[in-house]
């Protein structure tokens, strides 16, 4: 999977909070944060955590490697490395 997209999906408990994602379906990540990121600049309240996916209500997979001593662990472009 190294190199590959970064994707994914909403999990269905917290279908409701996201009307406009098809909960279970995986996507691109960057497509599902554009979405959300439109939503809340029309929004009249703000995300409720610095990032616009949540993990507690999105799963993921994909992406690039942050470091190969990580044994598999992939994260988002942005976070730093624990090391």
């Amino acid at each position: 999977m190294e190199g590959t997209i970064r994707e994914a999906r909403l999990r269905p408990q917290y279908a409701s909070l996201y009307p406009a994602l098809e909960p279970g379906t995986w996507q691109p990540a960057t497509a599902i944060g554009r979405q959300l990121l439109l939503w809340h600049l029309t929004a009249p309240a703000l995300p409720d955590s610095e990032r616009l996916m949540s993990e507690e209500h999105f799963e993921f997979r994909g992406g690039t490697r942050r470091d190969k001593s990580e044994s598999g662990a992939r994260t988002r472009s942005a976070d730093r490395s624990t090391a």
